[in-house]
């Protein structure tokens, strides 16, 4: 479907992007009640509409921490020296700015921290204290969408705060447990 963003923009929408299309026997077991499939559609449509645009601008929040992301990319992306140099030292200046224009986009506080400890902080109260995961035993797709947006942070500062300022470590921790588990399976 066309439609239009709040700032006038045409955009195409899939309908039908968080629905999974399983048979009838299938449905019935992964969502034996109604409500579960539509709390996992929330949460994944959340991730990719709030969780996502918080990442660059705590990533790339100070020149210091755009250079440190930047530094990690290089040394984890293998690059040549010459390029190694211009992809670290330009990267980090180019996403310093776009870091802020996307902080303005987005509409974040002037510490863009706090937006992200309180998005990880509306995910953990929203797993509950009775469930291990979104998805109960096991994790669902909301899960393994939420992991994915935050594991791109692993290793800089921004998700070293996040660990220590939210709730988010244990159950980042079970979602590690269980991918290495199915890692190792394969």
């Amino acid at each position: 479907m066309k439609t239009v963003t709040e700032q006038g923009k045409e955009v195409f929408e899939y309908g039908n992007k968080y629905w999974l299309m399983l048979d009838e026997k299938e449905t019935k077991r992964v969502y034996p009640v109604k409500e579960v499939r539509v709390e996992e559609m929330k949460w994944r449509k959340w991730a990719d509409d709030w969780l996502v645009h918080l990442i660059s601008p705590n990533v790339y929040r100070t020149p210091r921490e755009a250079l440190a992301s930047f530094d990690y990319i290089v040394r984890e992306g293998k690059f040549g020296t010459v390029e190694g140099f211009f992809a670290k030292y330009m990267g980090a200046v180019a996403m310093f700015f776009v870091s802020k224009r996307l902080k303005k986009r987005h509409h974040l506080q002037d510490n863009v921290r706090e937006d992200l400890y309180e998005a990880v902080n509306e995910w953990v109260t929203a797993v509950g204290k009775h469930r291990l995961f979104m998805g109960g035993n096991q994790p669902n797709l909301a899960d393994l969408a939420v992991y994915g947006v935050l594991r791109v942070m692993e290793g800089l500062e921004a998700f070293d705060d996040m660990m220590v300022h939210t709730k988010i470590q244990p159950w980042y921790q079970r979602m590690e447990e269980v991918i290495q588990k199915a890692v190792v399976a394969v």
